[in-house]
Parts: structure tokens; sequence; C-alpha cells
């Protein structure tokens, strides 16, 4: 079965192949996008579940550093499509955003629904054409994409293509990195997909399982130093979990924590449990004589130090450290966690790894197969939660799109 080669097809319908089609609309040509789910932006929508997190308001040079080492191959491409064109693009939805107090950009009603549909409306009254329960399973002898439909392979030829299919993460909606073999069949290199603003698994005892799992740890500032001697630091919270750490802390530091333990079988995480605390006051609070109280009272009432904190500082010392009042003041201020691995791909918010962009030319198109681009999640390239994930979803779709736009104009 075959369907006459429309002028630009996208396959993947989240974030980036959607403003990808959109740029191609807009610049007059007729697109086809092809989605292997039930439905388009299956991701996004769970992904704004509890909030959609569009962007981010801080400073530009602040912005740009949360994506390190990638930083050169995306700065062109958020500074053409960053996070104020992003809150614009937005408002042109009809959709109100606002700042949070973290410097958090949100829609108004805060959740991505209200915006997908103003969106899809949108594209569908331009002439997009939406076809879903399309599984892309490579080329054919000819060079003509390949699809795996419920009614039987379907095969579509066309001049001008752009990829959008994600990483390796939540794969049961679609992101499940099914196109790395492919690629890599055509010569086209891909860095192995790995967990990204992920948890970690940590080796508590069934005590601290059973009475704290689910319970988070605010306030508190994590450091570590990487196999390269690094020194990473963030405060923030982060969640007890039955298997490890989890939440906004420890995913801002999850990517030289993730390396780490490749390079050296774990990774040392130190917390101080009262950042607002010197030394010297924890150690003198901790001396103070307690009379008859026992340890557990005498840290509440001294430093404040209660449940899962104290929880966690029984469980890194034994009862004879705990009564040493240098050792127990040294862990209030920097109690070491031992990371032993990182949680399963398909468990982690985000993923590295993926297409890499010394096989792409500034706009996107692989060199080895002219007329081909690729955008969103599934180029290699990271960054921590906070709006910086999607900003460059979109920014990266619409520079391919951009870029499929002139390729076409010039063929």
């Amino acid at each position: 079965m075959a369907i006459t080669a429309p002028a630009a097809v996208v396959i993947g319908g989240g974030p980036a192949g959607l403003m990808a089609a959109e740029v191609l609309l807009a610049g007059g040509m007729t697109v086809d996008l092809y989605d292997a789910m039930p439905s388009v932006g299956r991701k996004f929508l769970l992904a704004g579940k509890g909030g959609l997190n569009i962007t981010h308001a801080e400073p530009a040079e602040k912005f740009l550093s949360r994506y390190s080492t990638r930083r050169p191959a995306l700065e062109s491409l958020l500074n053409a499509f960053g996070a104020a064109q992003l809150q614009n693009w937005v408002h042109g939805l009809g959709v109100e955003t606002f700042v949070g107090t973290s410097q958090r950009v949100f829609p108004k009603e805060m959740k991505a629904a209200p915006l997908l549909r103003a969106w899809l409306h949108r594209l569908r009254s331009a002439g997009l054409r939406i076809h879903v329960r399309h599984r892309w399973t490579g080329w054919n002898a000819d060079g003509a994409l390949v699809f795996s439909t419920p009614q039987g392979d379907v095969t579509v030829a066309s001049s001008c293509t752009v990829f959008a299919l994600g990483g390796g993460s939540w794969a049961r909606l679609g992101s499940d990195g099914a196109w790395v073999p492919l690629f890599e069949a055509r010569g086209i290199p891909v860095a192995p997909l790995q967990p990204a603003n992920c948890g970690f698994e940590v080796a508590w005892s069934a005590h601290l399982r059973e009475r704290y799992a689910g319970q988070p740890v605010k306030a508190v500032v994590a450091s570590f130093t990487d196999a390269d001697g690094v020194i990473h630091q963030r405060n923030g919270e982060f969640v007890v979990s039955d298997y490890g750490v989890e939440g906004s802390l420890i995913y801002a530091l999850s990517a030289p924590l993730r390396d780490t333990i490749a390079a050296r079988g774990h990774a040392t995480l130190h917390l101080d449990l009262l950042p607002d605390h010197d030394t010297a006051r924890v150690l003198a609070e901790v001396s103070h004589p307690r009379g008859s109280r026992s340890l557990t009272t005498h840290l509440q009432s001294r430093l404040g130090l209660k449940g899962i904190k104290a929880g966690l500082l029984r469980e890194a010392l034994s009862a004879a450290e705990m009564n040493d009042v240098q050792k127990l003041a040294a862990a209030i201020k920097s109690l070491p966690l031992t990371l032993t691995a990182a949680r399963p791909i398909d468990e982690a918010i985000s993923s590295a790894g993926g297409v890499a962009f010394e096989a792409l030319d500034e706009r996107l198109m692989i060199k080895k197969l002219l007329g081909v681009f690729c955008a969103g999640e599934m180029l290699d390239w990271e960054a921590p939660t906070g709006g910086y994930l999607l900003t460059a979803c979109f920014a990266s779709g619409r520079a391919a799109g951009e870029g499929a736009l002139r390729w076409s104009a010039l063929q």
C-alpha cells in the first residue's frame, strides 16, 4: 500500500515535531505528521499533569549554562527561539502565563491540555494531516519510509523528512528509543541513550525504608566531587524513596552523578542538613549539656533536627558515633550518602544521548541523508528540569523546520 508523496513528512508528534510542522506549514508546504501512539503529545500532556513548566525566566547567560557541554550546539537555536520567544508563542495561542517564585514559567491554568488543544486546532486549520498509530520501522530498499499500522505496512516516499522521535524515557508514551538501531544501520552516529533527570539507588536499611520512604528532605545543600575532581553543589529538596533518592535536587545533579557512577561504580553525595547554621554553631549546640533528655529530643530542641533528617543521621552513624559530638556535628554539616546506580531509563524524566550533533549540519540535517532532519530529545543533549527541556525541544523543532523549509526551496 503506497501513499502519494507529501511535500514534507514529520515523524513524531511531540513539541519538537509539532513545531517543525508549524514552521513548514507557515512556509507554504503541505505536511503529513506520523505518530506511533493513538494521539499526539502524550508525553507533553503527562509532563504537564502536575503543572506545565514551559520555560524559565532567569537571565539568558544562566539559562544557556544549563545545557552544559552541549551549550555550543544549542546556543544559536536558543538565541533564535528561547524563553522569551516561547512565552510569546504561547500567548499567541491565547494561553496566559505567569512566572513563579522560582522563576519557572507556567500557563495560568497550569495544565498542558488547553495549550495542546489550541495548538492542534491551529495546525489542523493550517492543513496539517495527522496519522496516528503509524510506527516508523525504517526505510525500504528504495529509500521510502515504512510505517507499521493496524491495517498493515504503509510506505511513504518523501524528499523532505523531519524526525522528532524523542529519547528513551517513558516508553509507554512513545519515547522508546526503537529508532536507534535503524539510524545506526545507516551509519549515523548515535550516542548511547542514558537516564537523565533520574533517581538513584541507595542501600537503605529496612527501618529507614519502612518509616521514611516517600518523605521529602527540605532545605538542604547537596555536594559531591565527580570523577574528574570537579565539585558540584546545589541547594533545594529531594525525596527519600524505597529504592534511594529522587526529586528536583537530585535531578539537578543527575548528569555528573550518573557519569561518576559509570566511572567509579558509585558516587558519594554529601548533605548539609542545616545550611543556615555554620559548623561552629552546630558543634556548640550538640555539645550543650542535655541532662536527662534523649539525644532525639536534644537535637530537636537545640537545632530543630527531627523526622527524616534525624532518620538520615541515624542511618549514616553508629550509636557510638551519634554520641560523639564531633562526629555528629560533622555529619549534620556533611552527611555522606553512597549512590550505587542510576534508576532505569524508562523511569527517568528525560534521556541523554542520541544523534550526534557532529552528524548534522547547521540546519540539523543529517549529512549522510540529504533532506532528512532531526529535532528534540533524540539529539545528543540533556538539561535539568525547570523548563529547559521543553524550551530546547521547541527551539530545535523550529530550527529543523526552518532548515527543511530552506532545503526544500533549493531543490
